[in-house]
């Protein structure tokens, strides 16, 4: 399955230096007689070159004191400027005070904050690789459920080990594992330890709230949330010889590698499904949340557990039959009945076509694995078939195969 800026407040500028221009000096009028004295009588004076020389000077100082002047009014200016800026420019902004008060129970903080403690991150050692997943605690004992195919990296002689919310590292065993439904449930030596409350995967519907709690890549106590996409999703998870049928819930609820055991809950904070697989768009690879992700429904997985406490294994129920995986029409076909069991004594023959489980209709042979997977060894259940055109029903009471 393969994740403007705004100009400053303008600075008011100084008040303009006002400068009272010296009085103007007229001189008074000549005497006419002096005037033609002057006209007749021309008065020598410095020369032209020397007049140009006292001109230059003489521009050279009003230029020096003009300068001068116009540094000082300009840095006097430049001054004011920068001493308003830097004080307009510090203005508080509106914030809100600090709630501190618990949230409601049934917001999605409440519902985190009360199962938090119970949701654990689960460290796998082999002797050939390692790994990591999560897990949530069933009994204040030390009993954890995650998935099978967390733990079984571990093999006889790996290492497990939980780490709780409050950062706390035990050691874990295995208990026992079920790998047709991809449970195992891990025992911890501690006692007083906060349970989950099981909720009821028959009671949830499309569009309900969905929260998945977990460690996606080793970030443990990661909370996603969204809806219930999808209910009776056939999956398939794992690899040849360790295939696992879920008849799944499917969320849009962000699932991760490393959120595999974790809990799905609702909106009332109880666990609904356990986290176990996601499709992807990657080929070969493990990719990441795409938004369907896919959840075994805690009902089976409650059963599962409870065996598995009970006697260190749980039974995965069976018609006895063996599909005929070639068949691509709609409907499960009959490949071969295995002589004494649940089919056979139901008189279902090697060519019938399953069509319906009790009131699920039956589209490929998964379909018809996940649905049995839904029911208990020793559950009676009505099946439909065709053979030879004609519709057939017939009542079995299911078997079971041990699960390791």
């Amino acid at each position: 399955m393969s994740i403007d800026p705004m100009a400053p407040e303008s600075a008011p500028l100084p008040e303009p230096i006002s400068a009272t221009p010296p009085p103007m000096v007229t001189a008074p009028p000549a005497d006419p007689a002096i005037q033609s004295a002057v006209r007749r009588e021309p008065r020598r004076g410095l020369g032209f070159f020397a007049t140009v020389l006292v001109a230059g000077i003489t521009a050279l100082v009003v230029g020096l004191v003009a300068g001068l002047s116009g540094y000082l009014i300009g840095q006097s200016v430049d001054d004011s400027i920068a001493s308003t800026t830097t004080v307009a420019a510090v203005v508080p902004l509106t914030q809100s005070g600090v709630d501190t008060s618990p949230r409601a129970d049934q917001s999605i903080s409440g519902i985190v904050s009360a199962v938090l403690p119970s949701v654990v991150s689960i460290l796998v050692e082999g002797s050939a690789d390692s790994g990591s997943g999560s897990g949530f605690v069933l009994r204040p004992d030390g009993y954890i459920l995650t998935n099978n195919h967390v733990v079984n990296l571990a093999g006889k002689e790996g290492k497990i080990t939980v780490v709780f919310n409050d950062g706390t590292k035990v050691k874990g065993t295995v208990v026992g594992t079920n790998e047709a439904y991809d449970l195992a449930v891990v025992k911890v030596k501690e006692a007083g330890l906060r349970p989950v409350t099981l909720g009821n995967s028959a009671a949830i519907a499309v569009g309900d709230s969905a929260i998945a709690i977990g460690a996606p890549l080793g970030l443990d106590g990661t909370v996603t949330y969204g809806i219930i996409s999808a209910l009776d999703r056939p999956v398939t998870a794992g690899t040849e010889g360790d295939i696992s049928y879920i008849n799944a819930i499917q969320t849009d609820a962000a699932i991760n590698p490393g959120n595999s055991g974790g809990p799905l809950l609702d909106a009332a904070g109880r666990v609904i499904g356990v986290n176990s697989a996601i499709a992807t768009l990657i080929s070969g690879g493990e990719g990441g949340s795409i938004g369907l992700g896919f959840a075994i429904p805690v009902n089976s997985a409650k059963r599962i557990a409870e065996e598995i406490i009970a006697t260190g294994s749980a039974r995965t129920p069976v018609i006895g039959v063996t599909l005929d995986l070639t068949f691509t029409e709609d409907g499960a076909k009959v490949g071969a009945v295995n002589k004494g069991g649940p089919s056979d004594d139901a008189g279902l023959l090697k060519g019938d076509i399953i069509v319906k489980l009790g009131v699920r209709v039956i589209n490929d042979s998964t379909e018809l694995v996940v649905a049995i997977r839904e029911y208990a060894p020793g559950d009676p259940v009505v099946i439909s078939f065709l053979r030879g055109g004609v519709t057939r029903e017939v009542t079995l009471t299911l078997g079971s195969a041990e699960a390791s």
